[in-house]
């Protein structure tokens, strides 16, 4: 029975349909009306997004978007509509994309982003005067897991990972041995100052 409805949806027109939906909100309606252009929708996806899984999954994610714009807006011509919903759809994803891999190099080139907050930056990290045998002092005393990581991560640059994997440690473990370092090395800067 429901392919014969079906069926009798696909002989109707673009704005038969469209009325059809408005009225009844039956998706298999709706469904039957945007079938005719799932391919045109794939291939301006493939074009803007150039990869066809991203392109697949704005398929899927456009007919949801539908449900929503079409209350919104009056549509006169289907197939027009839904190309500039399409294109649309595309440039709000590569733009929110772009944004969002540029945040993550921002972040990854801020010193804030590998430490719990800038007041506890590596004394190396501000300009304060201390002299290099001072802090290397401090830095002896810290216990040998703090020492190897403030070490790998002041003088040898590398991140939380890397450090976990060269000293074999859980990389939360390699964030708590830094900060307990650096809490370390203020306290004896300061003690040093007195």
């Amino acid at each position: 029975m429901a392919l014969r409805l079906a069926g009798r949806f696909q002989k109707m027109s673009d704005s038969a349909l469209l009325t059809l939906y408005l009225e009844k909100r039956d998706m298999e309606v709706l469904g039957v009306l945007y079938e005719r252009y799932m391919q045109l929708v794939y291939g301006v996806c493939l074009k803007y997004l150039k990869n066809r899984e991203d392109a697949g999954d704005a398929v899927i994610n456009i007919y949801e978007k539908l449900l929503t714009e079409l209350d919104r807006h009056e549509v006169g011509d289907f197939r027009p509509w839904l190309y500039v919903l399409t294109k649309n759809y595309c440039l709000m994803k590569l733009r929110a994309d772009g944004a969002a891999r540029r945040k993550l190099g921002e972040l990854k080139t801020d010193a804030g982003f590998f430490m719990e907050s800038s007041a506890e930056m590596h004394p190396l990290d501000r300009d304060n005067g201390l002299n290099d045998k001072a802090l290397e002092d401090c830095i002896k005393s810290l216990k040998k897991e703090q020492m190897n990581c403030i070490r790998l991560f002041y003088y040898e640059d590398k991140c939380y990972r890397e450090i976990a994997e060269v000293l074999e440690l859980d990389e939360k473990k390699v964030k708590s041995h830094l900060q307990n370092a650096k809490r370390n090395l203020k306290l004896c800067l300061e003690k040093g100052n007195e």
